[in-house]
């Protein structure tokens, strides 16, 4: 789905699975500058949207999700996960409950796998699901924003920011009102500055919650039964996850970024060296240089100096080991 958005001076699209929105319209620096300092706003209207209605919506989706939200006030914003039977990650949700509906955004491109789940699983609960991306698009205000709500427009507060789920007729008037337009890659350097995990980028096939510090923010740990809390709960409890979340800052004489997969090794071992991990998300940020998200082994030491494929990197701890 293209935004009208990409029509605005200076913007340069997406590229993969951010497809669809801007990059950036010219300047990256810039945008981000602005995001941190509380104006502008991002077009995340790539995003799928899914809706729940119902009497028993917020019952049904406690026994679903890793989060506790039987009994969510409304316009409270929270986070959850599915998991797989064996505790890996399919799905990450950005919810809020407005009193009659609850609203999430996800990754682009898995809501329809997602609603097929959902439908699934629905049985004789009194629940309504719907995809929702073609009639609404999600923009992001960042912390700080100023900017009003738009009446009628159901909105998540959260500490990094503002997300309104904005009919997609209405994108176009809202830019003009509220710009300029920050790109994707601007706010993708502050969640990489914040140490947050994204699906699909600080994920893969075995990626359990413990190992990118979701337990924090999408994982209730005193909640019921879901679909691979047995894992959740073990792993707590009784072991360590096998790999663990860091940030990187990487040396910035280099001209290019080491692309997500690149395989991290301890500088001592040489080019040859054991492969220790590997990058999921590197990006420039306008204060830190370049820097970077990575998945490595848990026993790497937190003092080890580390390469990323030819980049000389500093760990800095995010999930300890």
């Amino acid at each position: 789905m293209k935004s009208p958005l990409l029509l605005l001076p200076g913007a340069v699209p997406a590229e993969g699975v951010d497809e669809g929105v801007a990059a950036h319209y010219g300047d990256l620096f810039r945008e981000q500058r602005a995001l941190a300092e509380g104006s502008g706003f991002v077009d995340l209207s790539h995003r799928g949207v899914v809706t729940v209605t119902g009497d028993d919506r917020l019952t049904w989706l406690h026994l679903l999700l890793t989060q506790h939200v039987e009994k969510l006030p409304p316009h409270r914003a929270t986070e959850a996960l599915i998991l797989s039977p064996h505790g890996h990650i399919e799905h990450a949700l950005y919810l809020v409950d407005d009193g009659t509906t609850t609203w999430a955004h996800v990754e682009p491109g898995t809501q329809e796998a997602l609603v097929a789940y959902l439908e699934s699983m629905k049985f004789f609960h009194r629940v309504e699901v719907a995809d929702r991306t073609g009639e609404y698009a999600v923009v992001h205000l960042p912390a700080g924003s100023i900017a009003a709500t738009p009446e009628g427009v159901v909105a998540r507060e959260t500490p990094y920011g503002r997300d309104l789920f904005l009919p997609r007729e209405r994108l176009e008037e809202f830019a003009g009102a509220h710009g300029p337009a920050a790109g994707l890659l601007a706010l993708e350097a502050l969640r990489v500055e914040a140490h947050r995990p994204r699906l699909g980028f600080e994920t893969d096939h075995r990626t359990i919650p413990h190992e990118l510090g979701w337990l924090e923010t999408a994982v209730h740990l005193q909640k019921g039964c879901y679909r691979g809390q047995e894992t959740v709960a073990r792993v707590h409890n009784l072991g360590k996850p096998p790999r663990r979340l860091v940030f990187l800052h990487l040396d910035g004489s280099e001209v290019h970024l080491p692309p997500p997969g690149t395989g991290i090794h301890n500088a001592d071992d040489g080019p040859e060296g054991r492969k220790l991990g590997f990058v999921t998300t590197s990006v420039r940020h306008h204060e830190l240089g370049p820097v970077a998200l990575a998945l490595v082994k848990r026993n790497v030491p937190v003092d080890a100096r580390l390469m990323a494929g030819d980049t000389a990197a500093a760990q800095e701890v995010v999930v300890e080991p």
